[in-house]
């Protein structure tokens, strides 16, 4: 089983340049293959490894508000969250729909339809603003610290995908050959992803190590 770290979310103060649009973008953000030719596939052995006690992107659990259930401060968490976004659309003059729903634990918000690029930024940097800034108004409007997670044109859901075929393959071959090996840096929402994928895994485990914005996880043989 994995022992994922805890990490804070990025971004803890975002400028008004990090949610407006920018001029002489290069497109979409990139996104690495799910095999070994991308660039989130480059694997390096490991001989002395970090470990802590951080869980990524699951770190300090919220106290709920006394007079709501966990269930209905979630969905009053999507829709303040909703509320900001197409306030924050409006004024961008970008259209797009707001999709609300909650997984597991936490509130989840996904900006559909229309032209996106701009909101998502170089590897997702702008979404990761975003999606602090929308933490912060339901903070603010709730009380309560917020976990909700925020997706642009289907980013997350796309990377999700590319991360569960690279960790899948990064634990096989970790499980076959007995030797760690560390992928490239990711932000805490992508390690999460890889620690899931990996404590399903057999014969094998995760930490992270390193700092922001250069931490990564390591997948390790178990003993």
């Amino acid at each position: 089983m994995s022992a994922p770290d805890n990490d804070t979310a990025a971004t803890a103060e975002a400028t008004s340049d990090a949610v407006l649009p920018q001029t002489g973008g290069s497109g979409d953000p990139a996104l690495p293959d799910a095999d070994e030719a991308s660039a989130d596939a480059v694997v390096e052995l490991v001989d002395v490894l970090e470990s802590d006690d951080e869980d990524d992107e699951d770190e300090d659990d919220e106290d709920g508000a006394d007079d709501e259930s966990p269930d209905t401060l979630l969905v009053r968490e999507g829709d303040v969250a909703g509320d900001y976004l197409e306030r924050l659309l409006d004024i961008l003059d970008v259209d797009g729909d707001i999709d609300l729903d909650v997984e597991g634990d936490r509130a989840s918000v996904a900006v559909v339809g229309g032209e996106l690029r701009t909101l998502i930024g170089p590897d997702g940097a702008t979404l990761e603003a975003l999606q602090e800034l929308t933490r912060l108004a339901v903070a603010q409007a709730t009380g309560v610290r917020s976990r909700l997670m925020l997706d642009i044109g289907g980013f997350r859901a796309k990377r999700r995908a590319d991360l569960t075929s690279l960790a899948t393959a990064a634990a096989e071959r970790v499980a076959e050959s007995r030797q760690p090996e560390r992928l490239s840096p990711m932000n805490p929402f992508e390690r999460k992803v890889v620690h899931d994928v990996v404590a399903a895994a057999t014969g094998v485990h995760s930490e992270s190590e390193g700092e922001e914005p250069n931490r990564r996880v390591v997948v390790l043989p178990d003993a």
